[in-house]
């Protein structure tokens, strides 16, 4: 046999593995774990690489890794907020949906208030011992949370649109006229993704859905349209050429940033870009350091993990027995892939800049905690696919 031949049967051998170990009980889980582990530990590694120059300030005695050191200690609690999400009973998860939707909206209500604070022209934290909460966080995971249970709760009326539509979306546009009150755009947007996601997993019939999404679309509009800011993003988004002065400084540096990492990128720590020149680089435009450090190839690499994401998380939505899984399942994958691409999207120029962080591996803070908790609850309910439950390498409560 010639090595061609060997090659043909060698290929063969391999996708028949591949297809054998996808069908184990457990492949969901471990695929979720694997692609949790290898963006929040590539994240840490790029926070780094983005706040070693700007964290260090002599006259405030801040240490060139004292950033990097906040982000690993959220990554850490992170890590026990998804071991809890991993580890609760859904049954329990489910129970709670209802309280944390109370709670939610009374922490939309109260950073309003003089209990939050307000910064940028803007007012969504709350400071708790120095470090700021945003509760629009916490507010996307209890309307999936509760918005599935309240649509399986009436799993036998969703036929009336009527039924279908209500409670979930007169509650929602209570949230959207809280978070736009603070004023907060990219909130309302991610809230308006988890929604959709509900009532597309939910099995809404295309007319109404495409209804609806032309208006969600018109809303988001008008509401972009509506202050001087948002309006003048939106016109340096379509301008031809923005250029750096014309209110486009970051997404012009963004690009600069991307042009200038080639394929494989200038290494590690050798991008210009953490030096000042790139505002927010930790942060909303962190993606644009990856292309600049790691290039082209490592751009591809962060969208095929996010990929993944999505494949997985379609994949235990689909095969979930249970309504309620499926539900929070499938609009849980679509809330993290979805901000994942609207982030890139405006990095790389394709949208207008919203302020989506890039999850898991944006600087962290509230949103790398829940992140990671809607991760868990995600592979807990890979361990309650067919035949899961019974796999000696689970260990969990009933429900």
């Amino acid at each position: 046999m010639d090595v061609k031949e060997r090659a043909a049967v060698r290929r063969p051998r391999a996708g028949q593995a591949l297809t054998g170990w996808l069908t184990r009980p457990l492949a969901s889980f471990h695929l979720v774990l694997a692609l949790t582990g290898i963006l929040g530990l590539f994240g840490a590694v790029m926070v780094l690489s983005a706040s070693s120059v700007s964290s260090y300030d002599p006259s405030t005695g801040g240490g060139q890794y004292d950033m990097f050191f906040k982000h690993l200690t959220y990554l850490v609690l992170g890590s026990g907020v998804f071991w809890l999400g991993l580890r609760l009973p859904l049954r329990k998860i489910r129970g709670l949906a209802s309280k944390a939707m109370a709670v939610a909206l009374g922490m939309l209500v109260l950073v309003l208030t003089p209990l939050g604070s307000a910064g940028g022209g803007a007012q969504r934290w709350f400071v708790i011992a120095g470090q700021s909460v945003q509760p629009i966080e916490f507010a996307k995971l209890a309307l999936v949370l509760w918005g599935a249970h309240v649509l399986v709760a009436k799993e036998h009326l969703l036929h009336r649109w009527r039924h279908l539509l209500v409670p979930v979306v007169p509650v929602t546009l209570l949230m959207f006229a809280l978070v736009m009150a603070q004023p907060n755009l990219s909130g309302t947007i991610t809230l308006g993704v988890v929604m959709l996601g509900l009532l597309w997993f939910a099995g809404i019939p295309a007319g109404l859905f495409a209804a609806l999404v032309s208006g969600a679309a018109a809303g988001f509009t008008v509401l972009a349209l509506s202050a001087d800011y948002r309006l003048g993003r939106v016109l340096t988004f379509l301008s031809d050429s923005p250029g750096p002065d014309s209110g486009a400084y970051q997404t012009t540096q963004a690009l600069y940033a991307l042009a200038d990492g080639g394929a494989f990128g200038r290494g590690l720590g050798q991008g210009s870009a953490n030096w000042g020149y790139l505002p927010g680089v930790a942060n909303d435009f962190i993606f644009a350091l990856v292309g600049e450090e790691l290039g082209f190839v490592g751009c591809i690499a962060v969208i095929a993990l996010y990929a993944g994401v999505a494949i997985v998380g379609t994949r235990i939505a689909r095969r979930a027995l249970d309504p309620w899984i499926r539900l929070v399942a499938g609009t849980l994958t679509l809330l993290v892939v979805a901000q994942a691409a609207i982030n890139i999207g405006y990095v790389v120029g394709l949208l207008p800049v919203t302020g989506v962080t890039l999850p898991l591996i944006s600087y962290g803070g509230s949103s790398l905690l829940v992140t990671l908790g809607m991760l868990g609850i995600l592979a807990n309910c890979a361990r309650h696919e067919p035949g899961a439950p019974d796999h000696p390498g689970v260990t969990r409560s009933r429900g």
